[in-house]
């Protein structure tokens, strides 16, 4: 059995709750879809200090968002999906637990991390390497980590880790982390280490992590560092592959194109936040993506505009 709806919006971070908030609203029938296996990144996120009018942890602020989406009549559902297709100007979404139909859809789908590509990477996630400090650095408290990154969300990461008993230092290819200066002047409060101007040759090993391999990008002087976890925060790629199937139109590094109106070349298909090559992904500018792609598929909907 189909379930049909006005809008589906695919993605439940930031844009993808305040698109369904912003939908109902304007009385349309929406669902709002989560995948179970990569999280919005607003939910790992260890603190939250520059969304207007809350501090906190991530996934606080984001359950205020869809409990609030919720409330105003929006269906949430924890449900990965696998594939859209296009009928004529109907879309029908194909979830891993069943088929839904749609006269628009908004894709908020984010992105999810990006490896290092180094040799025992991937042979040891699960057993010290980690891309999510929330969920795994109370794992490693007394023990020595490396965080891997020299953005926001390493320094961020650090900081958190740092905060529950970990003892961290940060490895950059920069000679110093870049973030907004609240934030660096936290990190520098907290005395982590910087090996800057390096990179992960190797993640070595038995049966966990053991050791890392970096290598000095000035000099080529490789080093080892004893450590029992690796956690790796060197930005992140836009989960847009399946939207190619229906046509929609995207840039080299997979990020979907959109006009003012968050509209894709799609016709009834629009898409907001990290998924979109915006100049600045934020929360907020997540969010204000999410109520233009609503207002843009209301008209698109009922107005014919």
């Amino acid at each position: 059995m189909v379930s049909e709806y006005d809008v589906i919006v695919i993605g439940a971070g930031p844009s993808g709750a305040t698109a369904a908030l912003n939908l109902v609203r304007a009385g349309l029938k929406t669902a709002f879809f989560e995948s179970t296996t990569t999280p919005s990144s607003l939910s790992i996120a260890p603190l939250i200090e520059n969304y207007p009018a809350f501090e906190g942890k991530g996934y606080e602020l984001l359950d205020l968002m869809r409990v609030q989406a919720m409330k105003a009549g929006a269906e949430y559902k924890m449900e990965p999906v696998i594939r859209v297709e296009k009928e004529n100007k109907k879309f029908r979404v194909f979830s891993e637990y069943g088929e839904y139909s749609a006269s628009a859809i908004i894709i908020a789908t984010g992105g999810k991390h990006r490896e290092l590509g180094v040799p025992g990477e991937k042979e040891f996630i699960g057993k010290g390497v980690s891309y999510c400090a929330v969920c795994d650095g109370n794992f490693f408290k007394g023990r020595r980590v490396l965080m891997v990154g020299g953005g926001y969300g390493a320094v961020n990461e650090s900081i958190y880790l740092k905060d529950v008993g970990c003892d961290v230092s940060l490895i950059t290819k920069r000679e110093f982390p870049a973030a907004e200066s609240a934030l660096l002047e936290k990190f520098n409060e907290k005395k982590i280490p910087v090996i800057g101007r390096s990179r992960v040759l190797r993640i070595e090993g038995g049966n966990r992590v053991e050791r890392v391999i970096i290598q000095n990008i000035d000099t080529g002087e490789e080093k080892v560092i004893e450590a029992d976890g690796v956690f790796i925060a060197v930005g992140k790629k836009p989960q847009t592959e399946i939207f190619s199937e229906i046509g929609v139109r995207m840039d080299s590094k997979g990020y979907i194109i959109v006009d003012k109106f968050q509209a894709t070349n799609v016709e009834g298909v629009f898409a907001a936040g990290d998924c979109c090559d915006n100049p600045l992904k934020q929360i907020v500018t997540a969010c204000g993506d999410g109520a233009v792609a609503a207002q843009s598929a209301y008209k698109y909907l009922k107005l014919n505009k």
